[in-house]
């Protein structure tokens, strides 16, 4: 039987492994802190076979700041860490698909990296600006410089840094660039093939990011960079100029996969068609069919029906050739005026477009998709109170949303949620086209201020205020659309980071003497229960957290059966053998027992001849 990690995948070996399919003469052995073998690669001889391609000296392209390299490993870096479910903070746990998890998003990105590889259509996230007071995220960027190491600032438990990345700091961009660039390296292995990001950014940073997205995801699945007119009015004390705009990057995973959403028809779009000669096949309207690129072919005369010979304007020429401009007239698709005298025109139908819908423009005008003022006033009205600033309008998300081209059943991210207006989009988005679109909330607890307006209020975090959130929007969205709603997800899980469930006994059995391991007598700790040791599991062998569950009770047992045998589970002590048998007659793809679940080694060898002889196909693992 296997034993479970319980810990993220190390990216680093993945890539090693990646790389020992395409070059398997480059991988040796080495030992790691533990003294035990492990993959690595020879560069020397890596370097060999693609010599000829390898960037050498200092004059190769490329973007890097102080703490790059640190950024890169704390990425690839495994922990141990789990997903703790916290039903009593959910809305409607046993049926929703939507999750909102609670901790530093490095960590979160880290866990959902099996369970959620490949899966996410569309991530979005507003990250913090990098304006001298936003909070950033407790990183170890360790530098070789010991004024860095000894850095003022705030230090939790374990020694990590948590500051204001002030402009008085050395680093001041540099680290930023690390905290946003090892979460995108992590974010990109979960969007599909087909998926796209979008990220909110100011002045500050948008170079910088956007070479970042440019290294991580690859220059040519850059889309666009987006201009959101964010200010309705000017700020008439600005000093030189009043900044009215913020940036949406949007970036494809791969970009010949991705398809653009495009938007729809606006009534001003389909005034600018109309029919003044009655034609059959509908509205239309004209474009010039001169153009600056000279062909001969195309420089000729035109008689209109009035009789009027017409050449092409001086140093241009006609888009068709005289052959196509004569079929096009037989076809009746060249106009002359009303009088039959004007310059002649192509006719282009509004039925003859080759897509449905408008191709969206790089400005997002807040007419169009809303103002930061709008997007405040919205929290501010379903919360009763303004407790948090600068979330972004409904408008300008259901925007992104259409962007995206998400399919019925897709799932968008956001890793920096905030007051979770993603989430409360997703909803709204689903109830307007019915559809089952899932969210994932990613938001770390962030203390709020005692003297804030959301504090007295009672939110201690912004967690709590952006799960209130989406229990308010769904319950508004149901009882404005009574009919329509009956069926749609307005729930969510909520999960939170933690500790692994397990004893560091599990992991390092090996530093404990004989004599001390009865201490250990279950190598789980003392606070966790069934539902904490099943998302465990799932986590482990990358499942999702969103699918259906059910327990039931087998005389003293109680055996949990995940999506209908996805994955089946008895966490019980002393498991009896008929019970192993039932478990084993359900034939689930995966089934997890406790080491304490069998009195003895030879029990423990007996659950896995049970599985061989009554489900062979079954993957039996014991934590």
């Amino acid at each position: 039987m296997n034993k479970p990690k319980f810990e993220t995948p190390d990216i680093t070996q993945k890539n090693i492994d990646k790389i020992s399919q395409l070059f398997p003469n480059c991988i040796t052995e080495t030992k790691d802190e533990n003294g035990k073998l492990k993959k690595a690669v020879n560069f020397e001889l890596l370097q060999q076979m693609l010599k000829s391609d390898i960037a050498d000296g200092d004059e190769a392209y490329e973007f890097t700041w102080v703490g790059k390299k640190a950024a890169i490993v704390e990425a690839n870096k495994p922990i141990r860490k789990t997903l703790r479910p916290c039903k009593e903070e959910s809305v409607n746990w046993d049926n929703t698909e939507n999750l909102y998890i609670e901790g530093d998003n490095l960590e979160v990105l880290k866990l959902l990296q099996e369970s959620y590889l490949g899966k996410v259509k569309m991530i979005y996230i507003d990250p913090p600006y990098n304006t001298g007071n936003d909070f950033i995220y407790k990183d170890d960027f360790t530098s070789s410089s010991e004024e860095y190491a000894e850095e003022a600032g705030l230090f939790d438990d374990e020694g990590n840094r948590m500051f204001k990345n002030t402009d008085t700091n050395g680093r001041f961009h540099s680290d930023w660039c690390s905290m946003i660039y090892s979460r995108l390296l992590l974010a990109r292995n979960l969007l599909t093939d087909d998926g796209v990001i979008f990220i909110s950014i100011d002045d500050n940073e948008v170079e910088n990011l956007k070479k970042i997205c440019n290294e991580v995801f690859g220059a040519g699945n850059f889309i666009a960079q987006l201009i959101w007119e964010r200010a309705f009015s000017p700020k008439n004390d600005a000093r030189f100029i009043s900044n009215s705009h913020d940036y949406v990057l949007m970036i494809a995973k791969d970009i010949n996969t991705f398809v653009i959403g495009r938007l729809p028809r606006t009534e001003e779009a389909n005034a600018r068609y109309s029919n003044p000669d009655n034609d059959p096949r509908g509205v239309w309207m004209s474009s010039d069919i001169s153009v600056k690129t000279y062909n001969a072919e195309c420089d000729y005369p035109i008689t209109t029906p009035s009789g009027r010979v017409v050449e092409p304007p001086a140093g241009r020429c006609w888009s068709l050739s005289a052959k196509a401009f004569a079929e096009r007239l037989q076809d009746n698709r060249i106009w002359f005026g009303p009088d039959g005298n004007g310059t002649p025109r192509i006719k282009r139908f509004l039925s003859d477009l080759k897509h449905e819908g408008m191709a969206p423009t790089s400005i997002m005008f807040f007419k169009d998709v809303g103002h930061s003022q709008e997007g405040a006033q919205e929290v501010s009205k379903l919360l009763d109170g303004g407790f948090f600033s600068g979330p972004k309008p409904q408008r300008l998300m259901k925007r992104l949303l259409t962007l995206a081209n998400l399919k019925d059943d897709s799932i968008v991210l956001d890793f920096f949620s905030g007051s979770a207006s993603t989430g409360h989009a997703v909803m709204q988005f689903n109830t307007d086209n019915n559809s089952r679109r899932k969210f994932i909330m990613v938001q770390l607890p962030e203390l709020c201020d005692e003297k804030s307006e959301a504090y007295k209020a009672g939110y201690k975090n912004i967690c709590e205020i952006g799960k209130e959130r989406i229990r308010r929007a769904g319950k508004k969205i149901k009882e404005e659309n009574p009919l329509t709603t009956q069926d749609l997800d307005m729930g969510f899980r909520v999960l939170k980071v933690d500790d692994s469930n397990m004893k560091d006994v599990y992991y390092s059995a090996t530093e404990y003497e004989q004599g001390k391991l009865d201490m250990f007598e279950s190598n789980i700790k003392e606070d966790r229960n069934d539902l904490d040791l099943l998302f465990g599991c799932l986590l482990d062998w990358g499942l999702p957290l969103s699918l259906p569950y059910t327990s039931e009770t087998m005389g003293k047992f109680t055996v949990h059966t995940y999506n209908e045998g996805d994955l089946v589970a008895c966490f019980n002590e002393d498991v009896s053998e008929e019970v192993v048998k039932e478990i084993a007659r359900k034939k689930p793809l995966r089934a997890v027992f406790r080491d304490s679940s069998f009195s003895n080694s030879a029990s423990k060898i007996n659950v896995f001849e049970i599985f061989k002889m009554i489900s062979p196909e079954t993957s039996v693992k014991v934590i």
